[in-house]
């Protein structure tokens, strides 16, 4: 017995309907992915409402307005490539400091901020564009 493929309009349409949800899947998979690497359960490990005092007094002088290429507290456009890498990743980076696009001081230059208390102010700024 012989099977005729169905080239009918209804099957064309169909595969084209599929090809079409699975491009926009992939490319809107790209947005989500920006965001995988940080969650609501990586901010319950920090004490955010310590981390914003933290943030006022140490690092709101270059996060506020950009110097030195900071990412701005609240603009997600400067946030969302950062968040991918993760809240470890970001912490670590702020109390050990780096240099890339910009820099970023060890601890934001204040030698006088713990582990925890760097990790509680990167919290506070990452939870404001989430």
């Amino acid at each position: 017995m012989l099977i005729k493929p169905n080239h009918s309009k209804e099957n064309q349409m169909g595969r084209i309907i599929s090809v079409i949800t699975l491009c926009t899947v992939f490319v809107l998979s790209f947005g989500l992915e920006t965001y995988a690497g940080v969650n609501a359960a990586d901010l319950a490990k920090y004490d955010v409402a310590s981390g914003k005092t933290v943030y006022e007094a140490s690092c709101a002088g270059c996060h506020d307005n950009g110097i030195m290429k900071a990412p701005k507290t609240g603009e997600k456009a400067d946030w969302t490539a950062r968040l991918g890498q993760g809240m470890g990743t970001l912490v670590k980076k702020s109390i050990d400091g780096y240099k890339a696009e910009g820099n970023m001081p060890a601890r934001g230059g204040n030698d006088a901020l713990t582990d925890k208390q760097v990790g509680d102010a990167v919290a506070y700024m990452v939870k404001q564009v989430l």
